[in-house]
């Protein structure tokens, strides 16, 4: 039987390419051959990331990633700023109480965006400096919505706090320049955008960001920002790292700057476009307004009277394509249709046209083909 095609927010399709670098005979982690290979990796991160600045790579999820920002940033007792708008806003959250920061939130609805002025007041209400950290989710997975992360940027701007971005699943899909919008630290994973399966994440660290580090006293050590660092200077990583995620993160980077950036976010664009016209012109709702929805991964809710889990599994044992369910109060609510990293507008197409028939066989009334062209009037 055909291979299942992945239509998930994570993890993507991976490239053949990526797949025959992986496959690569192993080099040591400690001569001249790897450092040439971090060399080529730093270069083609800094691309993705739009920065200047150092990019430190982990054998880890995006949450590693995540949990390395908050205890390389800050010190027990220290006040952040958390914007919730889903799942992943909500694990800073987590990961910040566990290790003695004092959170404070900012909460909206699932499905909507908080609005970068409410942010900008309350860091205005702030006349002490308390608040280090400002922390927000550039594009909520499990919503499918985007934040106005310029915006946000300009917000923080006037405050002395750092402003923590996780990107996992925007950079490289969603626009977002590090240095130019003056963003402290972004995080990602290797499974999203960037091409590759699970298994690396990392986090830009700009300038103020390393001050920040040299205060620090939340506990680390495998996480611990400086020692990244200084193995960087000779091309190497403190600890042993997933040589052959290297190898495929290296073609995957390279098959990135071939396309370009601002083609592949335009590509992400026409096809969260198209999707979000297909699942409209089947009579379905979105869980995400418009001016908020995200480009890469779309909530799409369930007809009444159909359980988004008889979706997903027929979708996947007769058309071989596997979406995503919701995750805590929308598991019984949304699917969710990935379509970032390695995925093309025709592959678009016909994830719609197996939904329709899908649909169809739940006995939900939909005109065939009319996701299509819905769709297509997008493509076009």
């Amino acid at each position: 039987m055909k291979e299942k095609t992945l239509f998930l927010p994570g993890p993507t399709p991976v490239p053949p390419q990526v797949l025959r670098a992986m496959s690569a005979p192993l080099i040591g982690h400690r001569n001249k051959n790897f450092s040439a290979l971090f060399e080529r990796v730093q270069e083609g991160l800094r691309y993705v990331f739009q920065t200047e600045n150092e990019v430190i790579t982990y054998p880890a999820a995006g949450t590693g990633a995540m949990e390395a920002a908050i205890v390389n940033l800050l010190s027990p007792g220290d006040r952040i700023l958390v914007a919730v708008m889903g799942a992943f806003g909500e694990r800073f959250v987590d990961i910040a109480t566990a290790f003695g920061a004092e959170v404070e939130t900012i909460e909206v609805q699932w499905g909507q965006a908080p609005d970068p002025e409410i942010i900008a007041e309350r860091l205005r209400a702030d006349k002490n400096g308390r608040i280090k950290a400002v922390f927000v989710t550039h594009n909520e997975t499990s919503t499918g919505v985007t934040l106005d992360l310029k915006g946000v940027a300009a917000a923080v701007a006037s405050h002395p706090a750092l402003l923590v971005v996780d990107a996992v699943s925007s950079l490289g899909g969603i626009e977002l320049r590090m240095d130019e919008w003056e963003i402290d630290v972004v995080v990602t994973g290797s499974q999203k955008a960037l091409m590759l399966p699970p298994g690396l994440s990392f986090c830009a660290v700009g300038p103020k960001a390393w001050e920040a580090v040299e205060k620090a006293r939340m506990p680390k050590f495998y996480w611990d920002f400086r020692s990244y660092r200084k193995s960087a200077q000779r091309g190497q990583t403190p600890y042993t790292p997933a040589v052959s995620l290297w190898f495929g993160l290296a073609e995957a980077l390279e098959m990135i700057q071939n396309e370009g950036l601002e083609a592949i976010q335009q590509r992400h664009n026409v096809m969260g476009r198209m999707t979000r016209a297909g699942a409209k012109a089947l009579g379905l709702k979105l869980l995400a307004a418009e001016d908020v929805a995200s480009d890469t991964v779309t909530a799409v809710v369930a007809p009444e009277g159909i359980a988004p889990s008889d979706i997903r599994r027929i979708m996947m044992e007769r058309y071989g394509m596997e979406l995503a369910g919701g995750q805590k109060q929308l598991k019984d609510t949304v699917f969710r249709i990935g379509h970032l990293g390695y995925v093309t507008p025709p592959d678009v197409l016909t994830c719609l046209a197996a939904l329709e028939c899908t649909l169809a066989e739940l006995d939900f009334p939909v005109e065939l083909g009319a996701a299509v062209q819905a769709a297509r009037q997008e493509f076009i």
